[in-house]
């Protein structure tokens, strides 16, 4: 789908909060309601927009820590190591990579002893990961919620 500079705008408006109405988004561009509307319905329907979502504060619900996770899967080992990481509590994003790490997961714990749980009792365990390396977040300087358009 090709996009133009009023959809943009319009995903613009919508990442920064996905709860504007489309009359706030339409005065806000100088269009009709109703054409905001066709063209959000459009782009949901073309798969641009994926889905609406809460961005939750992971402190806030009990989650004192997170970190990066970079793992290196052993050869034929990915589909099924993927899978199993999929169903691990606290594991928020699975990125396949280049460079050092085939795999970086984002995951979060409640503090540290629960980071460490996961890591030794959860993932260490499971077959087809040669080597780990955790990074623990200190802070997030800033973080976009798509990409930029």
């Amino acid at each position: 789908m090709e996009l133009d500079e009023t959809d943009r705008s319009i995903l613009r408006i919508l990442q920064e909060d996905a709860r504007t109405p489309f009359s706030e988004v339409a005065r806000r561009i100088d269009m009709s309601s109703a054409t905001v509307h066709d063209r959000v319905n459009r782009m949901e329907e073309a798969g641009v927009i994926e889905g609406y979502h809460a961005s939750i504060d992971p402190k806030a619900v009990g989650y004192g820590v997170s970190a990066f996770v970079g793992l290196r899967v052993e050869q034929g080992r990915e589909e099924d190591a993927l899978e199993r990481l999929r169903e691990i509590d606290g594991v928020r994003e699975i990125h396949l990579t280049t460079g050092d790490w085939d795999v970086i997961l984002k995951v979060v714990a409640a503090d540290t002893d629960s980071l460490r749980d996961l890591m030794f009792e959860r993932v260490a365990e499971m077959e087809g990961f040669s080597r780990s390396q955790t990074m623990i977040i200190l802070g997030t300087d800033y973080e976009a919620d798509g990409p930029a358009v």
